[in-house]
């Protein structure tokens, strides 16, 4: 029986977070987790022990100049918003959660824009 579209995402998705999930926890690192849907890509700086967002920056924000286009200028974008409030935040380091999504074009953009941006992932 061939699996759908859905539930190969979702099986990438808790293949990817349980592999971050003992890590995380054990080291204290935050998470940058990533969603990028059709119309927008949005990602968040969580700390897992404490179950908060420390920042987040999405292509839905005014002050980006990319609201609702979702391509691979927006995604450079939101790398380099979220690494620069990550620095504000006093975060460093963290583990890059892509979710279910391939790391390639949009998600791949965003991450580099982060590492150039001082976040290291």
């Amino acid at each position: 029986m061939a699996n759908s579209k859905r539930t190969l995402f979702l099986k990438r998705r808790m293949r990817v977070r349980n592999k971050l999930k003992g890590v995380t926890a054990n080291q204290g690192r935050a998470r940058l987790s990533v969603h990028r849907s059709n119309k927008n890509i949005s990602v968040q700086l969580i700390d897992d022990v404490k179950g908060v967002t420390i920042a987040s920056a999405s292509s839905l924000e005014k002050a980006l100049g990319v609201v609702g286009k979702n391509n691979i200028e927006a995604a450079t974008k939101v790398g380099a918003a979220i690494a620069e409030r990550a620095k504000k935040a006093g975060i460093e380091v963290a583990y890059f959660d892509r979710g279910g999504f391939l790391f390639h074009g949009k998600v791949k953009a965003l991450a580099e824009a982060a590492r150039e941006g001082g976040l290291k992932i």
